[in-house]
């Protein structure tokens, strides 16, 4: 798996998870949602994301989302 992949894996992840997590468990969970959203924006925005800078200092093998 490339980097891009496992970012858009991980976001999408969360966003599922925190949307259960307030729906079943405790509506303030919503601000894990809330929180992914600004990253993804701010990701989106500046060019810079937290998961894919430590992703690839951990050594996983760049490419674009759409490479197989």
């Amino acid at each position: 798996m490339t980097v891009d992949k496992i970012v858009h894996l991980m976001a999408g992840f969360m966003i599922l998870l925190s949307t259960a997590m307030t729906h079943f468990v405790d509506p303030t969970w919503v601000w894990l949602t809330v929180f992914v959203g600004v990253n993804l924006a701010q990701s989106g925005l500046t060019g810079f994301c937290p998961l894919s800078f430590m992703l690839k200092k951990a050594g996983v093998q760049e490419g674009d989302c759409c490479s197989k």
